[in-house]
């Protein structure tokens, strides 16, 4: 990868990657007769200077530009509806999506939700409510901001309930962006924790989608190859950032989220409580329990795990060695390693493991996993 050129590659969906590729944004509206896009973001993006730089190109290429960014850090179905509500009271013509794992969703939701009238989870995946995604959708363009959900490149998006906090997941290949514009310049702002804990994120996506059951050898590639870039270049990206570290953690973030189609596993059945109970940011929720879920599905994966050490590093034949990998790995970001540091305390642990045991993640994990074993793990990792 030479750092000073921009491609273009499609996998499915058209993407514009290298410094600099925002730049063509305004042309991309042009080109495909759009001039009244509505921003999603969240409330910090909104406020970096990268960001209002977008929104003044647009402005000046003649486009009427509205922002939408009231949603939670764990997004609910009220901001989904608030957006979809601001997209028709501007007469908007397409939808933006700019951020991390959080703007994206809400913006796909939303994307989801301007044509499509019904409840909003009337169309989670899980009940076979994709069968009513029947009508149009508006032109989605998407912008990463972090390198950890590869959320960019998805087709779903995961929304929790007001009250309950029940995650779920809304699915067609219609939320597919039209174009996704891959550009490691904005993430040269972002601070070192958020850095390495979506860098994690990545990560955890990577090593789960590769042992998750199920044929899907191309997925298996793909995680392999971002496991390495992740190796690579997470802890440069976070204490000394250059464009070229900024760059592999932006490729295996999407790397992570086109190989994950594959499947997820147990590590993120025990983060997913965390941020519906806690409000944990889902990255350091993967980041923690990550060395835990992996010592989990050691055995009898022996073969798999030789396989993650070599892509990481650690060398050949050494998959014994992951587990400790990971945890030295949060040291060395700055992460911590144990629930108790992130405010979990003994009497969550009952509800957490009846909430990652109802999660729609742990089904496809190499080993089935009880309610008792996520009671287990919450206890050695606190």
């Amino acid at each position: 990868m030479d750092i000073n050129q921009t491609y273009s590659f499609n996998f499915p969906t058209p993407i514009r990657f290298g410094a600099g590729v925002l730049d063509e944004l305004a042309g991309y509206l042009k080109e495909n007769q759009l001039k009244k896009p509505l921003l999603v973001t969240d409330p910090l993006v909104a406020e970096l200077d990268f960001f209002a730089e977008i929104r003044k190109n647009l402005e000046q290429s003649g486009c009427s530009v509205e922002v939408f960014q009231e949603m939670h850090k764990n997004p609910v179905k009220s901001d989904v509806i608030k957006g979809g509500e601001m997209y028709h009271q501007t007469s908007r013509d397409c939808v933006i999506g700019i951020g991390g794992g959080v703007a994206l969703d809400v913006a796909r939701a939303i994307v989801l939700r301007v044509n499509h009238t019904r409840d909003l989870f009337d169309y989670d995946d899980l009940i076979g409510g994709d069968k009513y995604v029947t009508g149009e959708v508006p032109h989605f363009i998407t912008i990463p901001t972090t390198a950890g959900t590869g959320s960019e490149v998805g087709r779903s998006a995961i929304i929790s309930e007001d009250d309950s906090k029940k995650k779920r997941i809304l699915f067609s290949p219609k939320l597919l962006a039209k174009i996704v514009f891959v550009d490691p310049l904005p993430t040269m702002e972002l601070p070192p924790f958020v850095t390495a804990a979506t860098g994690m994120d990545a990560l955890t996506h990577n090593l789960e989608a590769y042992l998750a059951k199920g044929f899907h050898p191309m997925c298996d590639g793909i995680a392999l190859e971002g496991m390495s870039l992740i190796a690579q270049s997470i802890e440069k990206a976070t204490k000394k950032p250059d464009i070229e570290s900024r760059s592999k953690m932006l490729l295996a973030s999407l790397m992570g989220a086109i190989a994950f189609q594959k499947g997820l596993g147990v590590v993120h059945s025990l983060a997913h409580p965390l941020s519906s109970l806690l409000d944990t940011h889902h990255g350091l929720a993967n980041a923690v329990n990550l060395p835990y879920g992996m010592r989990f599905n050691y055995e009898g994966f022996e073969a798999y795990f030789d396989n993650m050490a070599y892509a990481l590093g650690i060398g050949a034949g050494k998959g014994d060695k992951v587990v400790d990998y990971l945890f030295e790995m949060n040291d060395r970001l700055g992460l911590p390693s144990r629930l108790s540091e992130i405010g979990v305390k003994e009497p969550h642990i009952e509800e957490l493991s009846i909430l990652a045991e109802a999660d729609f993640c742990h089904p496809s994990n190499p080993k089935p996993v009880s309610r008792e074993d996520f009671k287990r793990l919450y206890k050695e990792a606190l």
